[in-house]
């Protein structure tokens, strides 16, 4: 499984990204609106608008959904992402306006690069102006620019995380895809294999520790609480009302599960959108269900395309691809 959530008609991602302060932010837009719906697990998690996709509340459709770096600071991107969408008529129409409707999550990068330079309201202009849907590039790139794995052993010994993405063409010409930022305080895994692709790594042995062995011993983390988190969309061409769109939200947090050990923490605002642009009706178990397939083939692309920063090694530089 390979190909990008750009596969799935209607959907457009741009990146931004600052290389020296190593953060950015990666927007998704949706060209005729989507429903959608999201599913927050990790305790420390940084939203907007995820209230509004609750199925009780009255909005139906969202435009965009801005996953950035930056802490909650990078929240301000997604203004921007608003700016864009407003400049091309784009919105709920209230009468007197369209308000874009844009949902978004960010997670923790500050420690790695410049802590005083954030995704703000331009750098979410550009990205959303740049959007496409093409190919893009993943790895350092976007939301994913700063991101690192393996912390709980301290931060020192982390590896680097990444903006990944991937994608499923059904039959019935149904496209499930999932991008995701992978930025957690845990280690990452093949679900396949149970392969150990990144976590805390010493450089002076070569060896990745098991952060799951760590805890087992009572291993205490030193890192701030809240430090982390992975966040990420999966997106389908099919139809699906807010209550399916959030159980599918819900179903592809699984793919985290399965891939990042631990997951969900004290130190994790995990979080996964679902976005269904429209089309036929299929069985929400089998979108659920295919999507976290999909979201671990993400995590697993974020990881192998990263590239090495400030010393923080990456899976390429190991030498051992799959």
């Amino acid at each position: 499984m390979s190909g990008f959530i750009t596969d799935v008609p209607g959907v457009k991602v741009g990146n931004r990204e600052d290389q020296n302060a190593l953060t950015g932010c990666t927007a998704i837009l949706f060209e005729e609106g989507a429903v959608a719906g999201v599913d927050v697990r990790g305790s420390a998690p940084g939203t907007r608008e995820t209230d509004l996709l609750n199925p009780i509340n009255l909005v139906e459709k969202v435009h965009a959904i801005c996953l950035s770096g930056g802490s909650a600071y990078g929240l301000d991107a997604s203004s921007g992402v608003m700016q864009f969408l407003e400049e091309q008529g784009i919105g709920l129409d209230v009468g007197v306006a369209k308000i874009p409707i844009v949902p978004a999550a960010v997670l923790f990068d500050l420690v790695v690069g410049d802590p005083k330079i954030r995704p703000d309201k331009q750098m979410g202009y550009e990205a959303a102006k740049t959007a496409t849907n093409e190919k893009f590039p993943t790895g350092n790139v976007g939301a994913g620019c700063g991101a690192t794995v393996g912390k709980l052993a301290g931060l020192e010994f982390c590896m680097k995380g990444g903006l990944g993405s991937a994608s499923l063409r059904l039959e019935n010409g149904v496209v499930i895809g999932a991008i995701v930022a992978v930025n957690p305080a845990g280690d990452v895994r093949d679900p396949s294999t149970g392969k150990m692709l990144a976590g805390p790594y010493v450089k002076e042995t070569g060896i990745i520790l098991d952060s799951l062995k760590l805890l087992e011993q009572n291993y205490q983390p030193t890192i701030p609480r809240g430090t982390n988190t992975t966040i990420g969309v999966v997106a389908v061409n099919a139809e699906l009302t807010k209550a399916e769109a959030t159980k599918v939200a819900q179903m592809a947090q699984d793919a985290y599960a399965r891939t990042i050990y631990p997951s969900h923490t004290l130190y994790d605002g995990d979080t996964v959108f679902a976005a269904a642009t429209g089309g036929i009706r299929m069985s929400v178990d089998v979108i659920g269900g295919l999507a976290a397939k999909v979201m671990e083939q993400a995590i697993l692309n974020a990881v192998h395309s990263a590239e090495s920063i400030l010393g923080i090694t990456a899976y390429q530089d190991l030498g051992n691809f799959l």
